[in-house]
């Protein structure tokens, strides 16, 4: 196993890492700026008011897009998993 193939495996990873995270991270983003808006236009002023409404929406992040985060992390852990002959050379 050369350099080349250790920079695809980690390229091909860090890839997929990134594509699966984005969008839970994109929908705590959107909440926050949406709920820090609100708080900075009705001056109120409380750190915990965040909490709650980013838990909701990262909860039913993960519902509607599970499955295909589940199935981006499978079929990267398959495609290691049957070229593994080819890692350990």
């Amino acid at each position: 196993m050369d350099v080349s193939a250790v920079t695809q495996i980690t390229r091909e990873t860090l890839y997929v890492i990134i594509i699966t995270a984005a969008p839970l991270l994109l929908i705590s983003l959107v909440v926050g700026l949406t709920i820090s808006i609100f708080q900075t236009v009705t001056s109120i002023q409380e750190q915990t008011l965040t909490f709650v409404p980013k838990v909701l929406a990262i909860f039913a992040g993960i519902l509607l897009l599970g499955h295909w985060m589940l199935n981006n992390m499978v079929g990267l852990m398959e495609k290691l998993w049957t070229d593994f002959t080819i890692y350990v050379k």
